[in-house]
């Protein structure tokens, strides 16, 4: 774990979570099967990052007695960032089934690996509940930066949580050069950025390895 005034990052360490991103990295994965692997690392990933979620305390009956239990306080927020983030929200959905979704699309210009919003359907006020951000791939961090902004201006708590399987150190330093408050599971910390922005050995485009090229 790596600690910082803004910005945490927390790698999950899960001989299953190792397994499926191994898989995931393989040039010979199929689509299929890359899907498969990607929410089986999801439900790892994802479990982590929900583990400090607000709870409270309740009672319940089993078919012997009365126990005590714990309920979540409040309906967390899944926010994927489209197209990528949307193979880790069944695995998402699985864990937090009374979750809400709201959405974020975010393309990076091949060219200049700039951000640009094509979509955010989000509810107008988000205070008081909890966000779990899922985007695969935190490569530059350009966008997801932007999809945070977009629920911080919408009053969603801090830390916001960020589910990945992949992060790049240039991503992770360029998210605490923005000043806020986020925390980040992710699977592994690669090693570095290519001149084209992906992640290096990485995995190639979580995108296209889920839902075939664009065109």
């Amino acid at each position: 774990m790596m600690d910082d005034m803004t910005v945490e990052v927390t790698i999950v360490d899960h001989p299953v979570a190792a397994e499926a991103l191994t898989h995931l990295r393989d040039e010979n994965t199929t689509n299929q099967f890359f899907r498969a692997e990607l929410r089986r690392l999801s439900l790892v990933v994802v479990a982590e990052a929900s583990r400090h979620l607000p709870t409270v305390k309740t009672r319940v009956r089993t078919p012997l007695a009365e126990t005590d239990g714990i309920a979540l306080a409040s309906r967390p927020v899944l926010v994927p960032i489209l197209r990528a983030g949307l193979g880790m929200l069944p695995a998402a959905m699985e864990l937090l089934p009374d979750a809400d979704i709201a959405v974020v699309g975010v393309q990076r210009d091949e060219k200049t690996h700039e951000p640009s919003e094509y979509v955010a359907k989000l509810p107008s006020r988000l205070d008081g509940r909890t966000c779990l951000v899922l985007d695969p791939m935190l490569a530059t961090g350009g966008s997801l930066a932007h999809g945070c902004k977009l629920l911080a201006d919408r009053g969603a708590p801090m830390p916001l949580t960020i589910a990945c399987v992949l992060a790049a150190p240039d991503g992770i330093e360029f998210l605490r050069s923005t000043g806020m408050n986020l925390h980040i599971i992710t699977a592994s910390v690669d090693s570095h950025l290519n001149e084209n922005a992906f992640i290096v050995p990485g995995l190639g485009d979580a995108g296209d390895r889920q839902f075939g090229p664009p065109h």
